[in-house]
Order: C-alpha cells, then structure tokens, then sequence
C-alpha cells in the first residue's frame, strides 16, 4: 500500500496537476504526503562561493531568494492539503539543479510513490529535469502526470504496458496496490509474437494476476518501432483508462540523460497519468 508519498510541486511551472493529483490520491488512500518545492540557484553562483567573503554572502542572498520561492509554492500546496484534511510535511529546498536533483532523488527511496509532473519542452525550466532524476534514481515507483491533468487522480480502469522485461516486470509489481483496486486491467501487448518469450508472455502474466484475484483481458497490437507509443496512447484512449503502467527505459547521470525511445517519446506526448518503474 501506497503510505507514504513524495510529491514534486514545481516552482517554474504549473503546480495544479500535482497539487489536484497528489491530494486526492492521498484523501483516497489515508496516506501521508511530503510535498518537495525547490527553488533555484543559478548554477553559476555557486562558483563565486570561492571568491571570498563577500560573494559567498552574495551566494547565500541567492539561496535565501531560492528559498522563499520554494516556500511560495508549497503555500499554495498546503492550502489546498489542510481544506483536503491530509496529513503532510513541507520541505522547501534553495539550491542549484544538480544538488536539487540529487536530493529529490534520495529522498524518493525512503517513499512508496513518488508523483511529479510530465516535463513540458515547450517551457524551458529545470523543474522539467526533476522528474526524469527522480525515476532513475528512487529505486520505486514514480507517476506521472499529465501536464493537461486537473482534477481528482482515480485508477479504475490500468493498463500495463507489457514486453517481458526486467523493467515491465518492475512496474507491474510497483503496481499492486493500484492494481488491486482496479476494476478493469487491460494487459497491452506490442509485437508480442516477435519478442516475448512463452514463459513471460500476457498470457503468463494474465495467469499470474489471476492467482493474486486480478481479473485481465489481453489486446496484442502490431506497430514499427517509431509507433510504439502513440499505438499505445491511442488504445488508452479508445479503452477509456485512466492508468498506464510500464517500465521506465534508459539510465541517468547528473545533467546527462539517456532515454529509451518509447520513454522519452511517453514522456513528451503522455496524455494519461503513466506510472514508472526503473
């Protein structure tokens, strides 16, 4: 069972998906929720640190303004957490992106779900860097939401993105307490014939679920390598689900990323709130 929850509310860009998604998750689920804003400081002015006295005075302006714009976020978060009744902490952090990702990413693994919003392209921000460092290093759970989400976060109807892999079999797991709560799971297969083994196909998983009391239907699709993706958020909109379930490909360093192309391309389009497992 989902407990205890980190929720990444952006300081850069809109906070509302997060804010509706985290609060009514947590209302549903009687779970805790520590709500993370930070604030930034340019990367650059960390270096005049060693400079001397005064610009380390200087820095540390910087980082009380970071701080407080941290603050201003979680603000409206905890308005809306306090109406909603939830028990939660707020932790506003000042400091510069690569310290920031870092510690969000730490504290992601002492939780059971970590929720961020779906970076944007369009905006050009650091809070769009935040969610991918999370996955790669919470070692569980993260669920994404649509920048588009508003309202109450609901997972009824779940699909699980299944190819056989380490990282699917990761998710699908992740996914159990989602998973027994729902009340219709669509296992998706894509090219199934072609690269899943017998012993980890749907039809295994589908009877694996069934032993845990999961009732599922299998739908297997064809698509070339480029149409993975939008094949795949075309059958959630035509099933009308309200949960993707999938492993999160690629691996991270610091302030360099590498995505696997159905991740990253989830990650650009996602019009359902997807969770990931790395």
């Amino acid at each position: 069972m989902y407990k205890d929850i980190l929720v990444h509310i952006p300081t850069e860009r809109s906070m509302r998906p997060v804010i509706d998604g985290s609060i009514s998750l947590a209302a549903h689920l009687n779970a805790h929720v520590d709500a993370v804003a930070v604030g930034y400081v340019a990367t650059s002015a960390a270096y005049v640190v060693e400079a001397g006295t005064a610009a380390a005075a200087i820095f540390e302006m910087e980082r009380e303004r970071a701080v407080e714009k941290a603050e201003a976020a979680l603000a409206v978060f905890e308005s809306e957490a306090t109406k909603a009744g939830i028990s939660y902490t707020c932790h506003p952090l000042g400091a510069i992106p690569v310290d920031a990702a870092g510690s969000l990413g730490a504290m992601a693994r002492l939780h059971d779900l970590s929720i961020v919003v779906q970076p944007d392209p369009a905006q050009g921000s650091f809070d769009n860097d935040v969610p991918g460092e999370i996955l790669f290093q919470a070692g569980g759970p993260v669920l994404f939401l649509p920048y588009t989400f508003r309202g109450v976060f609901k997972a009824k109807r779940i699909g699980i993105c299944w190819d056989g892999s380490r990282l699917a079999a990761r998710a699908m797991r992740d996914a159990a307490p989602f998973l027994a709560r729902a009340e219709e799971i669509v296992i998706i297969t894509i090219n199934e014939a072609d690269a899943v083994p017998d012993e980890i196909s749907a039809r295994n998983l589908a009877r694996h679920l069934g032993r845990r009391g999961l009732s599922t239907r299998t739908v297997s699709l064809s698509a070339a390598r480029a149409d993975i993706q939008p094949t795949i958020l075309s059958l959630a909109a035509d099933e009308n689900l309200d949960l993707l379930v999938m492993g999160g490909y690629g691996h991270s360093r610091l302030q360099e990323r590498f995505l696997g192309g159905v991740t990253r391309a989830m990650l650009e389009a996602m019009t359902v709130p997807t969770m990931m497992s790395h």
